[in-house]
């Protein structure tokens, strides 16, 4: 009940703690809480804040104070500078404030698109839990001048596309002024919680009864340009790893996943920092959220449960407004789980999907059946087509569905942790052309298909230029048609014909009638200018089946009497060079 009315941000030994905005701290006096009204943890210290003019700068001060605000965005735009061919910077939003929303790109082919996970890092959307902000700066820093001497930096920068944003709530931490973060405070500048503002899986699009903040719907549509793989948000007032979900008890899909990888991230944490560090909350550095306190609209399950991702919150600090000589020993006891974290995207199952007839890549839903549940799947994304599924290890039965495709089930995918199981999958559309029938008229073909036909001889292949319904050969051989539709998918093959091409006699004299034509069944063929020669009289239906065939010598007249359905029938008469094919129709009453 309390976290709907104020802000809650710890709780201890039985002890709730947190802040209040007017609106917030009447509704809480309503319940006749005890409670005790605490000075807000900024103003118990003060921290340096520098005017840097250049990013060299903070470097020489080793990242030991806090930038100005405009320091901050001279020191974003000179990564840029610097290394700009892996980096790039992106305002999502500018303020009423005039402050902006920066988000830095790093990876080896920044302006470029590829088959690699989405990665965010964002900091201080509480704008007074600072450590994050200069720690994410840092961070930048560490990654952009260890790239192509340090291996893991090298791989993660080749292989991702990792974005960070040091700072999510300027407003908030520079409340105090542009010059200074003293002052900082946990809401934006509308007095908002930033943390409670987004839409909830359970609560709905407006928990906190506030309006989505300018911040909020900027991060909102950022991802929903993005495919963010996982990501993290960084926090201060405690010093614990909180993993999804903060909204409910129920358990995430993932659950031992996520315990395996906030495991991860707290023991290598405990590994490079002194005793005492990162278990204000518990002995072993990491909670569920819900098991910690429930938070209603928070980002993280916004994040989880809305844009198919995994997104932890990692508190970095019980000091909120971290002192600016504890700034580089923070990062150093984080960075290194802050590259653990990042390279589990690299890790569980991951390939392309692509459209079996265009080769084209698709955007389709990735769900392990008997184990998703609470919008745990997640999707491929355009323009690639590429899927990045982290997971515990164990083996799993996917399937891949798309809207006007065949959903295909692939069984028995192996994943062991800590790597990689690629695979590639082809969806095939539901509107694929029906197998095409032709037939024969006279000394053409003809296809049922009106459109998109493509004619082959089963023995040089394709014909260039055959496309239209109806084709006419010109050497004798088998000939077959394949349709294929405006999106590329192709039919099977035909039925094939057995061709006889229609050539002219080298002798003028060589003629064959038949008469009448047409008839019922009973007709005569008469052959002429065959004197001594064999001749050879076959008859098809208009599939090219074989109806019957003999052999005459010299010439001939012969009445047929057939009992044959109506239709169109060839007969064919062939001797050395001479050739000839007549239509015949059968018309009975």
């Amino acid at each position: 009940m309390l976290t709907k009315i104020i802000s809650i941000d710890n709780v201890k030994d039985n002890v709730v703690y947190a802040y209040a905005n007017k609106k917030e701290f009447v509704k809480f006096l309503q319940h006749n809480y005890a409670y005790t009204v605490l000075p807000n943890p900024n103003t118990l210290q003060k921290v340096k804040t520098i005017n840097a003019s250049s990013l060299k700068e903070l470097q020489l001060l080793s990242w030991t104070t806090y930038p100005s605000y405009s320091s901050y965005e001279t020191i974003m735009n000179q990564f840029v500078t610097s290394y700009p061919s892996i980096c790039k910077l992106v305002n999502i939003g500018t303020l009423s404030s005039g402050r902006k929303l920066l988000i830095l790109k790093i990876s080896d082919n920044v302006n470029t698109r590829e088959d690699e996970p989405q990665f965010l890092y964002t900091s201080s959307m509480h704008g007074d839990e600072t450590a994050g902000y200069v720690g994410m700066l840092n961070y930048i820093d560490y990654l952009l001048t260890n790239y192509g001497t340090n291996s893991r930096v090298t791989n993660l920068v080749n292989n991702m596309e990792i974005w960070i944003n040091p700072l999510a709530n300027p407003d908030g931490t520079y409340a105090g002024g542009n010059n200074t973060v003293n002052g900082a405070t946990r809401y934006n500048g509308s007095y908002v919680d930033l943390n409670r503002n987004y839409p909830d899986p359970q609560a709905g699009q407006h928990p906190d009864g506030e309006a989505w903040q300018q911040e909020t719907q900027a991060f909102m549509h950022f991802a929903d340009t993005m495919n963010f793989v996982m990501s993290a948000n960084f926090h201060g007032g405690a010093e614990v790893v909180n993993y999804p979900w903060d909204t409910w008890s129920e358990l995430h899909a993932d659950d031992n996943w996520w315990e395996r990888v906030s495991k991860r991230y707290a023991d290598t944490v405990f590994a490079n920092s002194p005793n005492g560090y990162f278990n204000s909350v518990t002995p072993s550095g990491y909670t569920n959220g819900y098991a910690w306190y429930q938070v209603e609209g928070g980002r993280q399950d916004y994040m989880t449960y809305f844009k198919h991702s995994r997104e932890c919150t990692i508190e970095l600090s019980d000091n909120k407004l971290l002192q600016s000589s504890q700034l580089m020993n923070n990062f150093n006891y984080n960075y290194r789980s802050w590259l653990n974290y990042m390279e589990e995207a690299l890790h569980g199952i991951r390939g392309i999907v692509t459209d079996s007839c265009s080769g084209e890549p698709l955007r389709a839903k990735v769900f392990i059946s008997g184990h998703d549940f609470d919008s745990s799947h997640v999707y491929s994304a355009l323009p690639i087509g590429d899927y990045h599924r982290p997971i515990y290890q164990g083996t799993y039965n996917v399937t891949f569905s798309a809207t006007g495709y065949q959903s295909r089930t692939i069984n028995g995918i192996s994943v062991i942790n800590g790597n990689a199981t690629v695979v590639n999958v082809i969806l095939k559309p539901n509107s694929i052309p029906a197998t095409p029938v032709i037939t024969q008229d006279f000394a053409s073909l003809i296809s049922n298909a009106a459109n998109g036909n493509q004619w082959y001889n089963v023995d040089s292949g394709i014909i260039t230029g055959a496309t239209g319904t109806t084709f006419s050969p010109t050497v004798s051989g088998q000939y077959y048609v394949i349709v294929t539709n405006g999106n590329g998918c192709s039919s099977d093959t035909s039925n094939v014909i057995d061709f006889l091409y229609t050539g002219i006699s080298e002798i003028s004299n060589e003629t064959f009638t038949i008469y009448p034509n047409p008839n019922n069944g009973n007709f005569i063929i008469a052959l002429n200018g065959f004197e001594n020669r064999n001749a050879v009289i076959e008859m098809y239906d208009v599939t090219g089946k074989l109806l019957f065939t003999e052999q005459t010598i010299g010439n001939s007249s012969k009445e047929y009497s057939l009992n044959f359905v109506s239709g169109v029938y060839f007969i064919k008469v062939s001797a050395n060079n001479f050739l000839f094919t007549e239509k015949l129709v059968i018309e009975k009453k």
